[in-house]
């Protein structure tokens, strides 16, 4: 026991740790670092204003355009819940299989169709909802003249209209207009800066709005609510072990959303990135319209995204008891159900093993020896925990 004891030192606060960050709901800062995805593919995997990916189903009809490079294993979530997964790219074109009705979504939909809308309440949450712009040149052609004005993009201006109406909302806002550019693949590592410093200041959630690069300006635009607005899609990286609670609030907040204003939430499209979102549960990357909407359609539309906001993550609305439905709980309920958590809990016990095999093979300096030493040392375990049992027994 005692020869392996420094095993066990070094392993104990490597568990310790990394419990920590996957279980600490999102409230630890964790510094930008430069993961090893960069060297595999792009990190921003945007195509730019006027490329788009188009996906069909098995059947060649439509199910959604973006403009982002689109791998095999990404998903799609209508507003109606029905859930695809990609499993051909050629190009720009790809193939989707369509999963049916997604059994989350459609529980959410009917569940908030039965639930009557709370009127404006005292404020039940004082954390600040955060948001920022990874793109920040991004533009609406028809409004600003251009799809791109760097440092100064109009989709600050959609940030701003976002910003007042959860402030209308019963919303406390941190709106960061940091520059990010230039427009390529090291945006986000820029902008990873700017959303730690924003999570020092305890957010609820955290927006990173963006617009989309889509050329047909139909593609976005309804009448939404008596009012000509351009469509929010989500976006959520698949490349962070916060991915299924991102995904679970992205559809709550879809659901609800569709609910007060239909259908103002066009899909949530699930990509092969990060986006950040490795920083917080509750972080979520908006498009906006398309650079073909008028920068007005956009603001309007996430003007009426933003009623939804403050009820699903329980800033204002009726404050819910532990025995209360799960439909009714805000995603930072505590008592609320915490999905992911046992993904969470895979990715420990996985960082645990490899962390203390290579440790091991390190101080070694062979495999056979660090394949002996392991053998020797949980014999050993097994033998001492096989001995105390029995001494108990006795």
């Amino acid at each position: 026991m005692k020869r392996y004891g420094k095993y066990i030192l070094i392993l104990i606060p490597v568990i310790i740790f990394t419990a920590f960050i996957f279980l600490s709901g999102g409230n630890i800062v964790i510094l930008p670092v430069q993961g090893l995805q960069r060297h595999f593919h792009p990190v921003d995997d945007e195509l730019g204003a006027g490329k788009t990916s188009t996906i069909y189903d098995e059947k060649g009809n439509l199910v959604t355009m973006i403009s982002r490079r689109v791998n095999v294993g990404d998903e799609i979530f209508t507003a109606g819940g029905k859930h695809y997964r990609v499993i051909k790219v050629d190009g720009n074109l790809a193939t989707a299989r369509d999963l049916g009705m997604d059994r989350q979504l459609m529980t959410y939909n009917e569940l908030f169709s039965k639930m009557e809308i709370p009127a404006a309440a005292a404020r039940n949450n004082h954390r600040p909802v955060a948001i920022y712009h990874t793109h920040s040149d991004e533009s609406y052609l028809p409004s600003d003249g251009s799809a791109s004005i760097p440092f100064r993009g109009g989709i600050f201006q959609v940030g701003d209209s976002y910003t007042y109406s959860l402030a209308n909302d019963g919303a406390r806002v941190l709106h960061d207009k940091t520059p990010h550019d230039p427009h390529d693949d090291n945006a986000y590592y820029r902008s990873r800066r700017t959303a730690v410093q924003l999570l020092q200041k305890n957010p609820i959630a955290i927006f990173d709005v963006h617009r989309d690069g889509v050329d047909d300006p139909e593609f976005y635009r309804r009448i939404v609510s008596n009012e000509q607005v351009a469509q929010m899609r989500f976006v959520v990286g698949r490349e962070n072990p916060h991915m299924a609670a991102n995904l679970d609030f992205a559809k709550r907040l879809m659901a609800y959303a569709n609910k007060m204003h239909w259908p103002i939430a066009k899909d949530i499209f699930v990509a092969q990135g990060n986006y950040n979102q490795d920083l917080l549960p509750t972080a979520l990357l908006i498009e906006a319209g398309t650079y073909t909407n008028s920068k007005e359609e956009a603001m309007r539309g996430i003007a009426l995204l933003a009623d939804a906001v403050p009820i699903i993550l329980g800033i204002t609305g009726p404050t819910s008891t532990p025995d209360a439905p799960e439909y009714e709980k805000p995603v930072t309920d505590p008592t609320a159900r915490r999905t992911g958590v046992w993904s969470s809990l895979a990715w420990i016990v996985i960082i645990t093993l490899i962390g203390g095999g290579l440790f091991v093979l390190i101080s070694t300096g062979s495999y056979e020896k660090a394949k002996n030493q392991l053998s020797h040392f949980f014999g050993r375990e097994m033998a001492d925990i096989w001995e105390i049992k029995k001494n108990r027994e006795k």
